[in-house]
């Protein structure tokens, strides 16, 4: 078995936490934004390949207590790197993290760390220089409370890079976190859901492939694929798998509308590079068919009305990090209330770092996330709007 550990974004670990478990590997414990598993050899590559919002996966290579760079060294130096990286290999140890604990250098840490992987693989193939030529290899360290963890890196990219956003626009949302805002909501493929601020598409794209049941990752490589335990055969049979799990028989409703053209014709450009991307993945185990693709059109907010009874409106709205802006997203969050009326049956998911956001959209969410988006504190108001909950207290 080998211990694993996934980031996520700081108030996600629980949602995390619950997609590991469904793919059947048993949860260690968690921490801000990171939760330790257990998985078999397949879980290296599969966790990748699945995961809709982890950031990152990596392997743990060593835990051990450091109270002295001695420590700190020979912990490091006991490590059969060999195993795990090539002989060519680039070798970074991209960050530290120190939490209460006496070594608290990030950057003595580093050097220390990197110069005891170096004199390992010297030492054992008998090399006094190491020629990095090769592909990069990133290995990130902790230190909770004296307690060292050598994490190395199987993601490369960012996860939430899946490799189908051509053009992002200004601020997106993380692909990542709008999976965890799909997960918070309890979204279910039946339930028509509508982004009225789509921007790139981020949102109604990862509905898209949660609700046809699309890996996430089936569209891009990892840097587990440059290590010399790769299993390339079985990471082919466990794509195929993956690919066989695609569904094209549901039936759903997901659309995305903005004031802006050009982000509605972003978004349909995003879409499609995933959809062809869910297609091909479809084509390589013999099937002919597509993943329909989220309907964007162009219009204000506040001229939109619910196509149907029931849905869920998902967004992420301008949040205003400068002063002006900030002053401008307070009129647009009073504007926003168009949308409680015009979607009165709708349940509403709005994520934004705007402290005033509910003063001035006049309701009180039914629960709030604090979630850690990149560097931004932001919080996710949560609205039911089920009968007996329509009544919310206005401020």
């Amino acid at each position: 078995m080998n211990k694993l550990v996934a980031l996520c974004a700081v108030g996600a670990e629980k949602i995390l936490g619950n997609e590991i478990k469904h793919l059947g590997y048993k949860l260690v414990s968690n921490a801000p934004g990171r939760v330790t598993f257990l998985g078999d050899d397949d879980a290296l590559f599969r966790t990748n390949l699945c995961l809709r919002t982890a950031d990152r996966v990596y392997l743990q290579l060593a835990e051990y207590s450091a109270l002295n760079f001695d420590d700190l060294y020979d912990g490091a130096y006991a490590v059969n790197w060999q195993d795990f990286l090539n002989k060519d290999s680039r070798i970074v140890v991209d960050k530290v993290r120190s939490y209460k604990s006496k070594l608290n250098s990030e950057h003595s840490i580093q050097g220390m760390v990197h110069k005891a992987i170096y004199s390992k693989l010297g030492d054992v193939w008998h090399m006094s220089t190491m020629p990095e030529s090769g592909e990069e290899s990133d290995v990130r360290i902790y230190i909770d409370e004296n307690t060292v963890l050598i994490l190395l890196d199987l993601s490369g990219l960012p996860l939430h890079k899946r490799g189908y956003r051509v053009d992002g626009g200004i601020a997106p949302l993380r692909e990542t976190t709008a999976a965890v805002l799909l997960q918070e909501m309890l979204w279910r493929r039946k339930t028509p859901l509508h982004d009225p601020f789509c921007g790139s598409g981020t949102i109604a794209i990862e509905a898209t492939l949660y609700a046809f049941n699309v890996a996430p990752g089936l569209g891009r490589r990892f840097a587990i694929e440059n290590l010399p335990f790769f299993n390339a055969q079985r990471a082919e049979e466990l794509k195929q798998k993956e690919a066989e799990q695609i569904r094209t028989d549901v039936e759903v409703r997901i659309t995305g509308s903005d004031i802006d053209p050009k982000a509605v014709e972003r978004s349909k450009k995003n879409a499609e590079y995933a959809c062809v991307m869910a297609g091909r993945a479809l084509k390589s185990i013999g099937i002919s068919k597509h993943i329909p693709r989220p309907d964007f059109i162009q219009s204000d907010f506040a001229d939109l009305s619910a196509p149907y009874e029931e849905g869920l409106l998902l967004c992420n709205p301008p949040y205003g990090e400068r002063l002006g802006d900030a002053e401008e997203a307070a009129v647009l969050y009073q504007k926003m209330q168009s949308l409680w009326v015009d979607f009165p049956d709708w349940d509403l998911g709005i994520i934004t770092s705007h402290e005033g956001f509910q003063d001035n959209f006049g309701h009180k969410a039914n629960s709030i996330k604090k979630l850690k988006a990149g560097n931004l504190d932001t919080s996710f108001y949560k609205y039911s709007r089920k009968p007996e909950q329509k009544k919310v207290v206005k401020y």
